[in-house]
């Protein structure tokens, strides 16, 4: 925070770190619809699919996994939602 063009003391500034894909790191070309083990780590306990900034997936893989998870769950190896 600023005052009179001066900085607040007290404050400490937030460090934003760079999130990478993991994905990219495993270099995984292919995501199977089968494995519920790591897509079950791209999505909450309440079912949903978390986004590209919380994940830190690239757009490729964030798309590739999206249809994966829900492919997983039309063939019931996913939950839809919780209960």
């Amino acid at each position: 925070m600023f005052q009179r063009g001066k900085k607040v003391k007290g404050r400490k500034k937030k460090i934003i770190r760079k999130k990478y894909c993991r994905l990219c790191v495993e270099k995984m070309d292919e995501i199977d619809y089968r494995d519920t083990k790591t897509l079950s780590g791209f999505i909450t306990e309440r079912g949903k699919i978390l986004s590209t900034k919380v994940s830190g997936n690239c757009a490729r893989h964030q798309k590739k996994l999206t249809v994966a998870i829900k492919r997983a769950r039309m063939c019931a190896l996913l939950p839809f939602s919780a209960q």
